[in-house]
């Protein structure tokens, strides 16, 4: 009984050594979070009078990652392409005495003009609504605010679905739930449509990483798009001198009128 006593306490005296010896000075107390890095195929997209769209190829790397999570699927990547911001109206239209009017608007607040995104599968499957929603990622959470909005909200949810949807129809919202594959354990390839209508200025391409459906790092990169040749002449005289532009604009309709009416005359 003695000798079990004994053993007991020099048990119990060796339990704080051996917590002890999990931690050694200068090694690190937490895992090393995981990395992402981008690159994209080109910095600079060129719009010229034949552009019918595009498609552009973003690469990625991951780092730290663990190779067990990574091996059964637990790590995704999202990939957006976002267009400048500006604000933009919506207008509901209505039937008053058998003339369509616009009868009311709202405008949102700073939203992408254009929004291509890929995903390593649905992005409702890899995590929740209130995460996406949080990171502003996808169509259903970018967010809409509505500028000087007074009211009670009644309307609220139709004008942001109804932006969605024109949006959507006219190609300038875009997703493609497969669109990123892994093509090895750390690399992955992107791919990105970008439609004919594409705005000019500086777009943003972002890339999110989340693991085991949380949210983990980001990495953005600007992408440059620009019209060239005749287009950017006639968009440079527009912005630049709108008074000569319209003069010429009006001799030009003058003079394809008139010589339309000769060409057409009957004697």
């Amino acid at each position: 009984m003695t000798r079990l006593l004994t053993f007991a306490i020099a048990l119990l005296c060796l339990l704080p050594a051996v917590a002890g010896a999990q931690w050694l000075p200068g090694q690190a107390t937490e895992a090393v979070r995981e990395g992402l890095e981008i690159g994209t195929s080109t910095s600079e997209i060129a719009i010229t009078s034949d552009f019918h769209g595009a498609d552009l190829t973003i690469f990625g790397a991951l780092s730290n990652t663990d190779q067990l999570l990574l091996a059964i699927g637990q790590y995704d990547v999202v990939v957006v392409l976002e267009g400048p911001r500006e604000d933009a109206t919506v207008r509901r239209k209505e039937r008053v005495f058998g003339i369509w009017v616009n009868t009311r608007s709202m405008t949102f607040e700073a939203v992408p003009h254009s929004y291509s995104m890929s995903s390593s599968r649905m992005i409702d499957d890899l995590t929740t609504p209130l995460e996406l929603t949080d990171q502003g990622i996808g169509i259903d959470h970018i967010p809409l605010t509505p500028v000087g909005f007074v009211g009670d909200g009644s309307n609220l949810g139709e004008f942001r679905d109804a932006f969605r949807r024109l949006q959507q129809g006219g190609g300038l919202y875009d997703r493609n739930p497969s669109g990123v594959r892994f093509v090895s354990s750390n690399l992955f390839k992107a791919s990105l449509r970008l439609p004919a209508n594409i705005p000019n200025g500086v777009h943003t391409v972002r890339a999110y990483l989340f693991k085991s459906g949380l949210f983990v790092t980001e990495k953005s990169l600007p992408l440059r798009v620009i019209k060239t040749g005749i287009e950017q002449t006639i968009t440079d005289a527009a912005h630049e001198q709108p008074i000569l532009y319209g003069f010429a604009a009006v001799l030009l309709a003058v003079i394809t009128g008139w010589g339309a009416s000769l060409i057409f005359r009957k004697d």
